[in-house]
């Protein structure tokens, strides 16, 4: 390893690997897999060019990367796929693939073709997990991941430090990222060793993922038919999370929770990083301050101001830091509970909880939100942290300039005195707010319509007195509203900036829900997976498909006895040829009447005659085969006296 000497004299490493121009480079391979991916897809629905490229027999389908609606199945590998690009999502966040010299106005669009670059590249190592054809996915999926993997590692090993201050800076940054590709690699090797097992015949295919109708979905669906049954629940049951067996949450949810988690402990680390950094410059600064060339030297209250505000800063910063960071950690899990209740609610049909307006979505809006919710929950947990810990660490200043060196300094009688004073002064207001509703209660309502009534009826009582007392707490009430709004707007800032992260509820008052766009996201997005993943309505169309499979397979095991040794299922063409030499079989006089190409006695005597030899044939392949005639709703016998037509 080289080493090189930067202007300021301190080593700085070699690199021997530019991640930028790789992960330009990388979207050739990843072309070309997706195109190879796509080639070994077969397309369901047939087009007219499929009539052209017959060659192709559908092939160049759409390669889906991951299903966002409704898939339980490898949720975990999609989550670690998630978090081995948590370290480009961080750098998406802080616009490190803006493209350079993007003019200020097209900003947005640059950061669209950047976002879209870093999604291009990592693009094969969720197709590789999703494609039918595992044989060829594992093996693609292993080589582009473990390129990756030693790419990352080897710019790693040979800078560990990274642009920014600090030892072994991308090992703590990048660990995550490098473990969840190891596990992705595992991941592989388990998808190219059962496909191995399959093409021998050693293990039986098994579709995941494929299931029309999950297991889970089914076992809620059977618990509504059972009768309710009470369960002691636990202490951390009835406090903190009830595992329930029946329901599961989606691949999405689980890949979007470990991202957020693998973001937040980067971001943590680069703040934390950034904070070293600033206060080993002002604690020079404050050393510097002592020496006696300093402009400063002399001025002893206010070096020590300066020092007692950077031992206050480090100290808040790092309660806060802790604080803030456990805060976000349970908002990431509360949010999968939200998830779950929410779910629940709307699967019976409740929607109370929600906004009015919001009670019946446009699908348009709802289809958009299934697709931003990732990245916007990533995005509003980073900035709620950033802005909950900004928050925290000036109300710690507050804490420990008001509180903390008061007291220091010998300074606690006067700090009692104010405290006592200004408790006085708050417990009056709130015994005079008090008193207001004891009166309203006392001497104000009038009695209870009935003994067993817990409340008195909303009726005024001593009307006069009542416009008295209201009239001389009018003025009172005004001071007292000033000091409300001041508290209300303390509580607004302190709330909103806690909740900022908490996607899944509004912070915006009632009636302005809409201007709250990650409200909208999340209430679009559970109604996507409502109607999608309902498990009764997922049950009611998996038996309808049952029910329209069984009866194709009754219509056509009439006609499955002639089908070719092969065992392959017979053409339409040949079907209707079948049913018309059936029925001509049963009603030989609709023969007369048939249209034939020619005209003349002749080639109606031939037809008979080559109706009659067919009949012949039929029968002795009947007798020889033991076959039996199959009888079909279409297959009519008209009986004599009917009409005929043809």
């Amino acid at each position: 390893m080289s080493f090189q000497e930067d202007d300021m004299g301190n080593s700085t490493c070699k690199k021997y690997v530019d991640m930028d121009l790789f992960l330009h480079c990388s979207l050739v391979p990843s072309i070309l897999i997706i195109l190879s991916l796509s080639f070994l897809e077969r397309r369901v629905n047939r087009s007219k060019l499929d009539k052209k490229f017959y060659l192709l027999s559908g092939r160049f389908g759409i390669v889906i990367p991951l299903d966002l609606i409704g898939t339980f199945s490898n949720r975990w590998t999609f989550g670690f796929a998630f978090g081995a690009i948590a370290n480009k999502v961080v750098s998406l966040f802080s616009e490190e693939y803006l493209p350079i010299g993007v003019p200020t106005w097209a900003r947005a669009l640059g950061l669209f073709i950047g976002a879209i670059e870093v999604g291009l590249s990592f693009y094969p190592i969720f197709a590789c997990l999703t494609t039918e054809n595992k044989l060829v996915g594992s093996v693609t999926g292993f080589l582009y991941t473990l390129t990756w993997f030693i790419i990352t590692t080897i710019d790693i090993v040979s800078c560990p430090d990274g642009d920014v201050p600090g030892s072994y800076e991308k090992v703590i940054f990048n660990w995550p990222s490098l473990l969840c590709f190891i596990f992705l690699l595992i991941r592989f090797v388990y998808l190219f060793i059962k496909s191995i097992r399959i093409i021998i015949g050693a293990e039986d295919v098994i579709a995941e993922g494929k299931c029309f109708l999950p297991q889970h979905q089914a076992e809620h669906v059977k618990r509504l038919f059972k009768k309710p049954v009470q369960v002691k629940r636990s202490w951390f049951a009835r406090k903190i999370y009830d595992w329930d067996p029946c329901f599961k949450f989606p691949s999405r949810m689980i890949g979007t929770t470990v991202l957020s988690l693998l973001c937040l402990y980067i971001f943590v680390t680069i703040e934390f990083r950034a904070f070293m950094t600033g206060l080993q410059l002002m604690t020079r600064f404050a050393e510097s301050m002592e020496q006696p060339e300093s402009m400063f030297y002399g001025l002893n209250d206010t070096i020590t101001y300066v020092k007692e505000f950077i031992s206050a800063f480090e100290g808040a910063w790092f309660f806060s830091t802790f604080l803030a960071s456990a805060i976000t950690v349970s908002y990431i899990f509360h949010i999968l509970i939200c998830y779950r209740k929410h779910m629940k609610r709307l699967w019976v049909g409740e929607k109370s909880f929600l906004p009015i307006k919001f009670q019946v979505p446009s699908p348009s809006d709802s289809v958009a939100a299934i697709a931003r919710y990732s990245g916007w929950q990533v995005a509003y947990i980073l900035w709620g942290y950033l802005i909950m810990h900004t928050v925290q660490i000036l109300l710690g200043m507050a804490f420990v300039y008001a509180f903390v060196y008061p007291i220091k300094h010998g300074q606690a009688l006067q700090l009692f005195q104010g405290l006592g004073i200004s408790v006085l002064t708050i417990g009056i207001v709130i015994a005079l707010m008090i008193l207001q509703v004891v009166f309203a209660q006392v001497f104000f309502l009038q009695k209870k319509i009935s003994s067993e009534d817990k409340k008195k009826p909303l009726a005024l009582n001593n009307r006069k007195a009542f416009h008295n007392f209201n009239y001389f707490f009018f003025f009172y009430n005004v001071i007292l509203g000033l000091s409300a709004c001041l508290w209300r707007l303390l509580c607004s800032v302190i709330l909103g900036s806690w909740l900022i992260a908490r996607i899944d509820r509004s912070i915006l008052q009632r009636g302005y829900e809409s201007a709250d766009t990650g409200y909208m996201t999340w209430i679009g997005m559970i109604y996507v997976d409502h109607y999608h993943t309902n498990p009764v309505l997922v049950s009611f169309c998996n038996i309808l498909l049952t029910l329209r499979a069984e009866k194709r397979v009754r219509e056509y095991s009439s006609y499955y006895g002639i089908a070719d040794s092969t065992g392959s299922s017979i053409s339409i063409q040949a079907r209707t040829r079948w049913l018309l030499y059936y029925t001509l079989l049963k009603n030989p006089r609709l023969i007369l009447h048939r249209k034939m190409k020619g005209s003349g006695d002749g080639e109606m005597r031939n037809a008979i005659n080559d109706t009659r030899n067919f009949q012949a044939s039929v029968l002795e392949a009947v007798v020889r085969n033991n076959l039996e005639l199959p009888v079909d709703a279409n297959c009519v016998e008209i009986r004599e006296g009917q009409s005929s037509e043809s």
